[in-house]
């Protein structure tokens, strides 16, 4: 009979010395197992700044629970997927307990579930409390409802919580959303002096991590360069402090805001520390709301981040476990192109595509517009492939993990399970991105032109695809009124516009 050893799998973005996973860990006889594994660089054509993120990010870690005496198997450079590296070290240890925290990938969770199964291993799959709303309280908050959205569910755990409303659960400042002071653009002249985030220099771990991705994943998308991402608990707390105390002041009113050559804005950058459980959300909202009371900040402005948090981020965890395997195989709109090269380098002659997808190539990162309202936004008017967009996200964004992304991109940005979650689908014509930023001002295409050689390609289709949607459209309040700007637009005009948006998508490689 075999005796009982227990191993402890910790995944690359479960990075917390407190994880459940370790909470009754027996360093006498238990042992932790970490895998860098090739598989999951390269089942999407992962941007090289995300793979170094996650490879540093785990070696550091890995550190930690050496100078704590853990015991610890780590594989490096293997070509192994994860859960092949796990059967090959459950044989040839002959664990009988596995214990992990849940995957934030289904695919990930599934695998693991399967080869307990296969071993007849006694899997402990834990609860990720990194999170402040668990599957099942999902679950039942989203059962029998005909519509799941959003601002419901904000309000619940905000009263759950006790964030943000007073001693009779009323909300702060007497309602409980201020997004309509969060949508300004910068001024005419340019966002000003906006105080960088806190980076961080590559240290000796890091540079070895560099320098390996860079000859192992070559040919993969994106730049290391300007790599300087936390990579440890305690530079992802250096990272919190700055924001809150130097950038979260002009965050809310400008959150929405784009302007050439301006990557970060006031945005916190604090998404990948949140997703490798470096920060635990509970601590980042605690500095927040003392921010807001010691600095007398905006309500509006830490509403705005906190919803970010507490409201979408669990949002959309909670829709990604309900909805999958699904959700990553609708295609509301039966769209089936491919995805445009440029995407995979920012080549283009569209201004905002080029700055938006030129700084994800860069930084392995651009804000919630950039990725909605711009790099969304056309793939939906282009009629892209759901999954391809999707895994272009999953690729590139240094703070992607299917959990967060997968819903972000499916449910919002493409529509593709037909509003399951969200009311409308989220598209602008380029008079919006002008509106929100200067980047149609070096553009050799004309916002307000929508067909034709000096057309917009993001209005061309914009228009093209309220025409082919029109009956969708003109059945829903939400969006009627979009529809309804088409009667100002002559029937000849009209055709003009699908005739032009067929060549644009016949040619949206060229753009």
């Amino acid at each position: 009979m075999k005796s009982s050893k227990r191993l402890v799998l910790i995944l690359g973005d479960q990075l917390d010395l407190k994880s459940a996973a370790l909470k009754d860990f027996n360093v006498q006889t238990d042992e932790v197992l970490m895998v860098e594994s090739k598989h999951e660089a390269q089942y999407v054509w992962s941007h090289q700044a995300k793979i170094a993120l996650f490879l540093s990010a785990m070696r550091h870690f890995a550190q930690s629970l050496r100078d704590l005496n853990y015991p610890i198997t780590y594989i490096q450079n293997t070509s192994l997927s994860i859960v092949e590296a796990l059967k090959e070290k459950i044989q040839k240890d002959n664990i009988t307990h596995l214990i992990c925290l849940e995957p934030g990938e289904w695919r990930l969770k599934q695998e693991i579930e399967g080869l307990a199964k296969e071993l007849q291993l006694q899997l402990d799959m834990r609860d990720d409390d990194h999170f402040y709303c668990s599957h099942q309280e999902f679950l039942d908050w989203a059962s029998g409802k005909k519509e799941l959205r959003l601002e419901y569910f904000y309000r619940l755990m905000r009263k759950t919580h006790q964030i943000l409303v007073d001693a009779d659960g009323n909300p702060e400042g007497g309602q409980w959303n201020f997004d309509q002071d969060n949508r300004k653009p910068y001024p005419k002249k340019g966002p000003g002096i906006i105080d960088d985030p806190v980076l961080f220099e590559p240290d000796a771990v890091t540079q070895e991590v560099i320098a390996y991705v860079s000859q192992t994943y070559a040919k993969h998308p994106g730049s290391l360069e300007a790599f300087r991402w936390p990579v440890t608990r305690d530079q992802a707390l250096e990272a919190l402090h700055y924001f809150v105390e130097y950038r979260l002041r002009n965050f809310g009113v400008y959150q929405d805001a784009m302007w050439t050559d301006t990557p970060y804005g006031w945005h916190s950058i604090l998404s990948s520390s949140l997703n490798l459980k470096l920060l635990n959300p509970r601590e980042v909202i605690a500095a927040v709301i003392d921010a807001w009371k010691k600095y007398s900040l905006d309500l509006s402005t830490v509403e705005g981040f906190i919803r970010q948090i507490l409201g979408w981020r669990e949002f959309v965890r909670g829709m990604y476990y309900l909805d999958m395997p699904k959700m990553a195989q609708d295609n509301y709109y039966e769209h089936q192109r491919a995805l445009p090269k440029w995407y995979w380098s920012g080549k283009t002659n569209m201004a905002c595509m080029k700055d938006a997808i030129g700084q994800t190539m860069k930084y392995g990162y651009a804000h919630h517009i950039q990725r909605l309202m711009v790099t969304g936004n056309f793939a939906l008017l282009a009629e892209i492939l759901p999954s391809a967009v999707c895994d272009w996200y999953l690729a590139v964004y240094v703070d992607a993990i299917e959990w967060v992304e997968l819903p972000n991109t499916a449910g919002m940005a493409l529509f593709a399970n037909g509003g399951r979650f969200t009311s409308k689908p989220y598209i602008a014509s380029g008079a919006y991105i002008k509106r929100m930023s200067n980047y149609c001002d070096s553009c050799k295409y004309k916002p307000d032109v929508r067909f034709g050689e000096t057309a917009c390609p993001v209005t061309t289709l914009y228009w093209n695809f309220l025409i082919k949607h029109r009956a969708q459209f003109d059945a829903s309040p939400r969006t009627r009124l979009m529809t309804a700007n088409l009667k100002r637009i002559s029937d000849d005009d009209q055709k003009l516009i699908v005739q032009h948006a067929q060549h644009v998508l016949a040619h949206l490689d060229d753009l």
